[in-house]
């Protein structure tokens, strides 16, 4: 099959977890032996390709996808990377519902999002289909602790957080709770937001470094996993976390919210924290890091397993 793959208009300027999904998922499906174009307005033809397949149901999507699916004879897959909350106002429920009603196939992270999704959008359950996320094959290569602690002269026990900062994100309650557990918190990521960076408390921690970001594949990344103590993901909402998957394959003790799909993932391997509450975080952190022993699920998750899931849905699509 020929694929093109879209995302909203400016999802790579700061890149995250669904950026990464897009482009794990590419590299999936050409090791099956498919093609995957993406998609480049000055050139992309939509007619040269079997199936298109768009990423995200930000802004900036309902253009592309209604001329996909009003304009080309192709079959539109979206996947929508979306939590659905109680406070729905919170996203353009009206232009989502429309994305979703226009596409051939919806493809979720986790079937706790589908029951989220049914109970506010009008698309029929038979659209549906779970491609579960993977872990990237080099994060199961383990890299020396020592390369991080050395590069940036970090040796006392710390609490990892690596995610893009942002308000989802949650740092500003996590370097409270780190405080109050009394352990270094060390944060990796792009900076998503200025503003919340800036009043976070980041900078006036002195139990906090902002490392700054680091790319996906870099050994000081896989090193960080192997140094922390335990890494934490206390965010609003996850489907489910890229970075605490990719953390379980060092075996890492993993603290994350319980707000999203992240109990479908993790089950019993991780502890649950409630995100609003600084207590909450503070306490799982004390707890996770008495576990005394840490069930990995990593070889449970696999781009390539992803990339299966897709081939089966775009062939329902075509058929």
């Amino acid at each position: 099959m020929k694929i093109i793959m879209n995302t909203y208009p400016v999802a790579f300027q700061c890149p995250g977890g669904g950026e990464i999904q897009l482009l794990k998922s590419k590299e999936a499906l050409e090791q099956l032996g498919h093609e995957v174009i993406l998609f480049n307005q000055w050139e992309t033809n939509l007619e040269d390709c079997d199936v298109i397949h768009h990423f995200s149901v930000q802004g900036g999507s309902s253009n592309f996808c209604n001329y996909v699916k009003h304009s080309t004879k192709k079959p539109l897959v979206i996947s929508p990377i979306l939590w659905i909350g109680q406070d729905t106002s919170d996203y353009p429920m009206h232009e989502i519902n429309y994305l979703l009603s226009i596409a051939d196939a919806i493809c979720p992270n986790s079937n706790t999002e589908i029951e989220k999704f049914l109970d506010v959008f009008e698309a029929p359950i038979d659209k549906y289909h779970v491609t579960y996320n993977g872990i990237d094959d080099i994060f199961h290569k383990r890299v020396n602790a020592q390369l991080f602690r050395e590069h940036f002269n970090i040796h006392e026990p710390f609490v990892l957080c690596v995610g893009n900062i942002e308000i989802r994100k949650n740092q500003h309650r996590l370097v409270k709770a780190a405080e109050q557990a009394g352990i270094k918190l060390v944060l990796i990521g792009h900076i998503r937001d200025q503003n919340y960076f800036d009043s976070s408390g980041i900078n006036e921690s002195n139990n906090t470094a902002y490392l700054g970001a680091l790319e996906h594949h870099s050994p000081l990344l896989r090193s960080a996993y192997s140094a922390c103590k335990v890494f934490a993901l206390p965010t609003l909402l996850e489907t489910p976390g890229l970075a605490a998957l990719e953390a379980t394959a060092s075996n890492c003790k993993i603290l994350i919210t319980q707000e999203g799909c992240t109990k479908e993932y993790f089950e019993d391997s991780a502890i649950y924290c409630n995100p609003y509450d600084i207590n909450s975080i503070s306490n799982g952190l004390k707890k996770v890091q008495n576990l005394t022993s840490v069930i990995n699920i990593s070889d449970k998750y696999s781009w390539l397993n992803c990339g299966r899931q897709l081939e089966i849905i775009y062939q329902s699509t075509l058929s």
